[in-house]
């Protein structure tokens, strides 16, 4: 049975049909481990997102050894923006200290300045929840920040550990567990 607005008595000839539909909700998506390694199937996620047509950022903190920084992203699949800190290895514990806090904190403005203007579809932080517990962030930034990005973007943050105050933000929490027999 057709609606009311689309029968042809209630509507005057040549009249456009008009459809409301309201604007997207966006996501915040917590994927955790007790290991590192979630970034695989979330970094496909990004891909595939940006294949059909999303503007992608994704953000790898603790991931350097290409010497990239914000000022020399890597785009992939035209709508894809992936950065890594300006680090001539990857961090591995909390080495907060002078260059490699800095090229963290620099990743952190630039992903930052995508979350609050609203530049992409998808932001995927990888390794935040290390970043944050290696004490390279500020947690009180980060959740403010996460809090004031647009309603219709989506969010995926990654790592071993995560703060129950991003833990609270989030409208989904994945667990990746290794279970063998």
């Amino acid at each position: 049975m057709l609606s009311s607005l689309a029968q042809p008595s209630q509507r005057q000839a040549g009249a456009a049909l008009r459809l409301l539909v309201s604007q997207p909700e966006g996501l915040l998506q917590v994927h955790t481990a007790a290991y590192r390694g979630s970034c695989p199937s979330v970094f496909s996620q990004a891909l595939r997102s940006a294949g059909l047509g999303s503007t992608v950022l994704v953000s790898q903190f603790l991931r350097g050894g290409v010497d990239q920084g914000p000022n020399r992203p890597v785009q992939m699949c035209g709508r894809l923006t992936w950065l890594r800190p300006a680090l001539a290895g990857c961090l591995n514990g909390p080495e907060g200290e002078g260059s490699s806090r800095q090229a963290v904190q620099e990743l952190w403005q630039e992903s930052s300045r995508w979350l609050l203007e609203g530049a992409a579809d998808l932001v995927v932080l990888d390794e935040l929840g290390l970043a944050l517990a290696y004490g390279l962030l500020d947690e009180a930034e980060v959740v403010a920040t996460l809090a004031q990005r647009p309603s219709r973007m989506d969010v995926i943050l990654t790592g071993p550990e995560m703060p129950a105050s991003l833990m609270a933000l989030a409208d989904q929490v994945t667990e990746l567990r290794r279970d063998r027999c």
